[in-house]
């Protein structure tokens, strides 16, 4: 078995496995099995992969109802089953994700619910259902929910989103504790004390805590530490400027998620137990600082439980060697999926770790650019990696870490159906959303 065969461990699901034969199993399933049955491209899901990062975040943060599953990484009914079976919360930042939600029986009082334009419709459906927290986002939902919580007689818990003016060292994209992007209330322009004051001003609403979220990708506490130090100033501001009985509310500090993976071998693994203990070190010690009792520090991972657990799986088909200059050549390999399926290396410059994982190879290495099949020069999955030579046409290579925000962010381009999306555990595979045909694309005609 050649070095190229080995799966890094900290990039594959838990249960990934190579076996005698080369093939790559999950949870003892082979993937050119399930290729077989389900069809290409193919995301598979590491169950109790899953379950287990669930249960790594609610040890290191004291306990599955200060852990928020961040819903837009990846959600069905099914994944919303799991996250309520291992304890945790959800958060969700749509009115479609929130349906989904209670669809699925996830309780109510467990969901917080986030978005910067949430319609009166959305509000409603949140009141209505008796969500735990609703994030607000701007002055005017302030005062939209609480006439809404009002016509339906509800008091509704809330969260202030803070801008705290932190830079995460992530791309540009996926940042967003500055000031020039779009969620939240400015902490330096003093708008999100304004935010604070109306909220408690209102008679249908109860301000219970602070939110921030310093970006995406992010593997230390240092970012974390500085937004809830300047938040906990917030808190303090707050609760000094307002009676006992209002101050005692204020018992929460959301510091969203962001928590990064590996995607490649060369990429660390998080420390989910290193970093939520030097976070709740440097709150406990900051609050005590200002004066303030300790607040409940709750999380939101997405990626961190979603991204690991899942491996999406490709047929190979048109392989072509491109001059490059005099003495380059790189080879070009197609897969049946592409951009459609994976946006992220086209959005965000994402890498990924790829494997043959139908059969292993001794053959030589060869710079490979691996790409899609839609019409657009910029399908790119794989930009450079170095493959097998004599990968060919009907091989299987599957891409790590594909969990969060692939299926999510999945389109239609070119009319390609999205995926089939199934799960493995111990040896049995469990269907969860179909592969998409030209009939439900048809279904769709006025």
């Amino acid at each position: 078995m050649t070095k190229f065969d080995v799966l890094p461990s900290h990039v594959w699901p838990r249960s990934a496995t190579r076996a005698t034969n080369g093939e790559v199993t999950i949870a003892g399933v082979s993937l050119a099995d399930l290729a077989q049955e389900f069809g290409t491209p193919l995301f598979v899901i590491d169950e109790a992969d899953f379950r287990s990062r669930c249960q790594d975040m609610a040890a290191a943060f004291g306990g599955g109802e200060n852990v928020h599953y961040a819903s837009k990484a990846f959600l069905t009914r099914k994944v919303a089953n799991w996250v309520a079976e291992e304890g945790l919360s959800l958060d969700v930042a749509s009115e479609n994700e929130l349906r989904l939600a209670l669809a699925a029986d996830f309780p109510a009082e467990r969901i917080t619910v986030h978005g910067n334009n949430k319609s009166d419709g959305f509000l409603h459906l949140c009141v209505e259902a008796q969500v735990g927290h609703v994030v607000l986002d701007n002055h005017d939902e302030i005062a939209r929910l609480d006439a809404v919580a009002a016509e339906l007689g509800q008091s509704q818990d809330v969260l202030v989103r803070v801008k705290p003016g932190v830079e995460a060292h992530t791309h540009e994209m996926i940042a967003t504790a500055h000031e020039d992007q779009k969620f939240g209330f400015s902490l330096a322009s003093g708008s999100a004390f304004q935010a604070a004051e109306e909220a408690i001003a209102a008679n249908n609403i109860r301000l219970v805590g602070l939110h921030c979220h310093v970006g995406s990708q992010v593997f230390d506490a240092q970012g974390f530490n500085m937004a809830a130090e300047r938040v906990l100033g917030l808190m303090e501001q707050i609760v000094t400027s307002q009676p006992a009985e209002v101050a005692n509310l204020l018992t929460i500090l959301d510091l969203g998620g962001g928590y990064g993976i590996a995607y490649t071998a060369n990429d660390e693994s998080l420390d989910v137990a290193a970093v939520a203990a030097d976070l709740h070190e440097k709150v406990t010690k900051s609050a005590e600082s200002l004066g303030l009792a300790t607040p409940t520090v709750m999380v939101e991972p997405g990626r961190a439980i979603a991204g690991p657990a899942t491996v999406t799986v490709y047929e190979v088909g048109a392989i072509k060697d491109v001059h490059i200059s005099d003495n380059e050549t790189r080879r070009y390999l197609a897969v049946d999926g592409g951009m459609s399926d994976n946006i992220r290396p086209a959005l965000y410059g994402a890498e990924y770790d790829i494997r043959l994982v139908n059969r292993t190879s001794d053959a030589k290495l060869t710079n490979t650019r691996v790409v899609g099949a839609h019409c657009e020069s910029g399908d790119i999955l794989i930009n450079a990696a170095d493959l097998p030579a004599d990968i060919h046409s009907g091989d299987l290579v599957a891409l790590a870490a594909t969990g969060a925000y692939c299926y999510a962010m999945a389109s239609n381009y070119n009319m390609f159906g999205k995926p089939a999306v199934v799960s493995v555990r111990d040896g049995v595979v469990s269907p969860m959303l179909r592969r998409q045909t030209v009939s439900d694309f048809l279904a769709l005609e006025a």
